[in-house]
């Protein structure tokens, strides 16, 4: 039996696949319209916004649907601020949170009017030489041992991100004595995390500093980033980060820490990806051959190069095969693609029904980290993007790449 649900059947996706074929990847509009409602929601209480991660699913069809419901964008490249531009996202309602930046994204970045979020003490003086300082200006805090990351982050201390303790102070010093007047404070501590507490302790830790900062260096941070990484539920029986709950709780560590010490109103930020588009967002595949050797193999025409956390990371994604939602689950696969690795493989000794050749399977929660982490190793062509609209309809989002694309950038003039 089928635990996860989908928002289609097999006759729909087959009418789908006629037209365009499989692999592709297909979104749901009206359920990231519902995930994006419930996060802001939950934090109705305060002055929040929410800046999707561009990086996790960065198609400007679905940032425009996320522009409609007043989330902002997180950018981290020169490709993620244009296509926040191109779909009317700009000033503050980008954050630009890089690392090793290059000058002409910082430059990008202040055309846009996006708040700049500094990875390094020594970005400062980079950003000032190369495009100027602007009005607001967040550094990024890693807190080191104080605080544990989880399995995807891994220890903060040993992560290539933010500034220490001691370089938040400075930091904040050189800015205000560089005539900078407002200013952020942001952290990012974890990836796909399930416990809500997790999120509640991050505030509490942004709170607190924030009250130290007002004291020394004598800086009244305008708003705290807590990051993103709120997680989803991969697995069929695990439970979804209880959102209410996280904003009930912060508030309340608002209410105790912030209030007291003068500092509100203090804006909230996010930036997730994952909890917004993940579980929206499906892989769609054919099963195209069954081997059996030392085991039973159903091999699909997606491959890792679709879809690369099962084999980069050992992530679990659920598997229907559409139209034997209620077959018994008495066989053992391995699903499998293409790819001249033995790491494609998007599922290992996973009991599915009976699969047969031209079944279409439907792999879940590839809404985020999915398309958007392809490659093209062995000449494999990046699959289309489809969007289920609220009316039922139908659009393409992305079209499927073509040879002339993958051969695009090589000169054979000379050869």
């Amino acid at each position: 039996m089928n635990e996860k649900p989908l928002p289609f059947d097999e006759r729909s996706i087959r009418e789908i696949a006629a037209k365009y074929p499989t692999p592709f990847y297909i979104y749901n509009e009206s359920a990231i319209r519902a995930s994006a409602r419930r996060l802001t929601s939950a934090f109705a209480w305060c002055a929040f916004k929410e800046y999707f991660a561009v990086k996790a699913t960065p198609n400007p069809h679905l940032l425009k649907i996320l522009k409609q419901e007043n989330l902002g964008g997180d950018c981290s490249s020169l490709a993620e601020l244009t296509l926040c531009g191109h779909v009317g996202i700009t000033g503050e309602n980008i954050m630009f949170t890089s690392n090793e930046t290059q000058a002409k994204e910082y430059l990008r970045a202040r055309e846009l009017g996006a708040i700049i979020n500094l990875d390094d003490i020594t970005h400062i003086p980079y950003l000032e030489k190369h495009a100027g300082l602007p009005e607001v200006i967040c550094l990024r805090y890693n807190p080191g041992p104080l605080r544990e990351g989880n399995v995807i982050i891994g220890k903060p201390e040993e992560a290539k991100y933010g500034f220490t303790r001691e370089q938040l102070v400075e930091g904040y010093r050189q800015l205000k004595a560089k005539g900078v007047r407002r200013f952020g404070l942001h952290t990012m501590v974890a990836s796909n995390e399930l416990n809500p507490d997790f999120f509640v302790e991050t505030a509490k830790m942004l709170f607190e500093l924030a009250v130290e900062l007002a004291r020394d260096p004598g800086v009244r941070i305008e708003f705290v980033n807590l990051g993103g990484g709120i997680g989803i539920p991969y697995r069929p029986g695990e439970k979804a980060v209880d959102l209410d709950f996280v904003g009930s709780h912060i508030e309340q560590a608002y209410q105790e820490i912030v209030v007291p010490a003068g500092l509100h109103p203090l804006k909230i930020f996010m930036e997730n990806g994952r909890c917004i588009t993940g579980p929206y967002g499906y892989l769609v595949t054919e099963a195209i051959h069954h081997k059996n050797t030392y085991k039973q193999y159903i091999g699909v025409d997606a491959c890792m190069s679709n879809l690369m956390r099962p084999g980069m990371y050992g992530a679990y994604h659920h598997i229907t095969v559409l139209g034997k939602e209620d077959a018994p689950l008495d066989h053992t696969y391995d699903v499998v693609g293409s790819l001249c690795e033995n790491n494609d493989k998007f599922a290992i000794d996973r009991q599915l029904p009976a699969i047969e050749a031209s079944d279409l399977l439907v792999i879940h929660d590839a809404g985020a980290h999915g398309y958007a982490m392809g490659f093209q190793y062995n000449g494999k062509l990046r699959s289309a993007e489809l969007l289920l609209r609220e009316d039922g309809s139908v659009k393409q989002i992305r079209r499927a790449e073509t040879l002339d694309d993958y051969f695009a950038t090589l000169d054979f003039s000379e050869l």
